[in-house]
């Protein structure tokens, strides 16, 4: 099969691999569609290396066709051949096939394209999870979203809104600043202006965040514990600024605050799979009406994946860019055969 390689020199570049090897409670699914997230970058710069015996290909997430089982799947119900799904993996998509534990498949809604389901799996799961498990996010809590034009935090916006809370994003110039808006953002703040906190104080007379996500780190840590509330809680799930930063335990104390440090890839199956369960059964009927479809920036072929990767790391993008491995990825799709 065809798949991306990001051996020496590091840079991304198509080659042949092997079609994976089922284990108990796999299936196959035959990749039309994956996706970039920033964990790729940093496995191909050989930063961020997959967990001890899993594939060395990069993606974290695809969408495609099931088209073999592993041992266990048919007699637990799991799946079938032919049904068409997206999935969280621990790594692989960037390839025409990818083992996935079939406890992970989420369903394609109708009227959705590989694509769009491609572009879900890892900001819908990482955004549920450290949004309303970790920070325990509340009804109408005040939630202050770093990087809102980026995959995870378009997504954490939409989020937020639905579970009816007041919204605050940051993001770079006025185009992704628009974007935070049309996702729902009650206010978008341009981190190339004047603070953000001295814009959210005004903003809210003076009422603090509950829930800060941020994956930018060092330039802001200081900033979110400022508008923190009492009881407020900020989950560090990046660090794209710098990962040291200085913290006066006493203003933390004094807010009562939660500092909470998130990671998704290294996670148990079991823990994942209870996390998709969650997220799907919170949120099925908005992916279902297209509230929740993922914003797609743009599409690259699978062979330009180093060019798609540059597009990235110049952080060029708006929600979330799409690698195309097979013809008819970005194509409606009906309903599902029963």
């Amino acid at each position: 099969m065809r798949a991306i390689n990001v051996e020496p020199p590091r840079r991304p570049y198509l080659a042949e691999a092997d079609v994976p090897t089922l284990r108990p409670g796999e299936v196959l699914l035959e990749v039309y569609a994956t996706a970039l997230n920033r964990a790729d970058l940093s496995q191909a710069a050989g930063d961020y290396p997959p967990p001890a015996g899993e594939s060395h290909i990069l993606g974290l997430e695809a969408a495609g066709v099931v088209v073999e089982l592993g041992p266990g799947v048919e007699e637990a119900g799991l799946a079938r051949i032919g049904e068409r799904a997206c999935a969280l993996l621990i790594g692989g998509g960037y390839a025409e096939y990818v083992a996935v534990p079939a406890a992970m498949l989420m369903p394609l809604p109708a009227g959705w394209t590989f694509g769009e389901a491609a572009a879900l799996p890892e900001a819908a799961l990482t955004a549920y999870l450290n949004l309303f498990q970790e920070a325990r996010l509340g009804v109408e809590e005040r939630v202050l979203i770093h990087g809102g034009a980026s995959g995870v935090g378009s997504v954490a916006i939409k989020l937020a809104k639905l579970a009816g809370c007041t919204v605050y994003a940051t993001a770079g110039g006025e185009a992704k600043v628009a974007a935070c808006e049309s996702f729902g953002a009650d206010l978008a703040i341009d981190r190339h202006g004047p603070p953000f906190e001295g814009i959210i104080k005004e903003h809210g007379g003076g009422a603090g965040i509950d829930v800060v996500l941020d994956m930018v780190g060092e330039a802001y840590f200081a900033g979110n514990l400022d508008v923190l509330a009492v009881g407020g809680r900020i989950v560090c799930i990046a660090a794209l600024s710098g990962r040291r930063v200085t913290l006066d335990i006493r203003r933390l104390m004094a807010k009562r605050g939660h500092l909470i440090g998130s990671t998704l890839r290294g996670r148990p199956l079991a823990e994942k799979v209870r996390i998709r369960n969650g997220f799907l059964e919170r949120f099925a009927d908005s992916l279902a009406d297209g509230t929740l479809k993922p914003v797609i920036d743009s599409v690259y072929q699978l062979a330009a994946a180093h060019e798609a990767h540059e597009y990235m790391r110049e952080n060029r993008n708006i929600g979330k860019v799409v690698l195309a491995v097979r013809a008819g990825a970005m194509e409606p799709l009906g309903p599902q055969a029963p």
